[in-house]
């Protein structure tokens, strides 16, 4: 069974709309470390980046379960086990 691929051009374009907005915030942690800012402050944005980060990964499962697997019960058994594999390991 083919594995699960981005092909929409719209979503490449959100998902790399997010993950630059994930680079910003990790720019900005590091430039606040640079200027001495408030521990307080870094932490929130990181904390800020991380949650970013969580919603690229899920945006990428959500790809992995709409895209409609090869005709037959075991192959959406084997998707769903899939999804479901990449959860327990990263999400």
């Amino acid at each position: 069974m083919a594995k699960p691929v981005m092909h929409d051009e719209e979503m490449k374009k959100a998902m790399d709309a997010r993950l630059a907005r994930v680079e910003g915030q990790v720019r900005a942690v590091r430039r606040m470390i640079g200027e001495d800012e408030p521990c307080g402050d870094i932490a929130q944005q990181l904390a800020a980046a991380r949650k970013a980060l969580d919603r690229a990964f899920y945006e990428m499962v959500s790809c992995m379960i709409r895209q409609e697997p090869p005709q037959g019960g075991k192959a959406r058994g084997t998707r769903a086990e899939e999804v479901a594999e990449l959860l327990a390991r990263f999400g």
